[in-house]
């Protein structure tokens, strides 16, 4: 199965109720459901993704002037996209800003939608990673 991965900046000041009473339900220009929105497509062959709460991301790279750095990020969520118990993938969110997920499985494809709370500012180091401002690691804010 291929796999596509959906992350959503929840929006606070969306109204379901004028949504209802004015577009069928549905948001508006004014009355947006999210802030964002962003997507990754896994190119791999999948079979499963396997989540684990409250766990340790290890955050890894090179400063700017070239020294390597590893720091462990606690209190996350991690989703594990899988091929016959092979990791391909590791999605990764903060668990104080998510609110919640879903994975669907269709016909060819697993689809994980992740959506996150806007009230709390985040860092996206890398694509499929977000992490809580609050939570990031201090050394690597320049």
């Amino acid at each position: 199965m291929n796999c596509r991965v959906h992350f959503y900046l929840l929006n606070d000041h969306f109204s379901i109720e004028h949504a209802n009473a004015h577009f069928e339900g549905e948001e508006s220009e004014l009355n947006r459901r999210f802030q964002w929105e962003d997507e990754l497509e896994i190119t791999s062959e999948v079979s499963d993704i396997e989540v684990i709460e409250k766990a340790n991301y290890s955050l890894q790279g090179d400063l700017p002037d070239g020294t390597p750095f590893d720091h462990e990020v606690s209190d996350m969520r991690l989703f594990e996209i899988v091929n016959k118990n092979q990791r391909i993938a590791r999605i990764a969110c903060s668990e104080s800003i998510l609110s919640h997920y879903e994975i669907e499985e269709l016909k060819t494809t697993i689809v994980l939608n992740v959506y996150i709370k806007d009230n709390e500012p985040l860092a996206n180091p890398i694509a499929g990673i977000y992490i809580a401002a609050q939570e990031f690691p201090k050394e690597l804010i320049f």
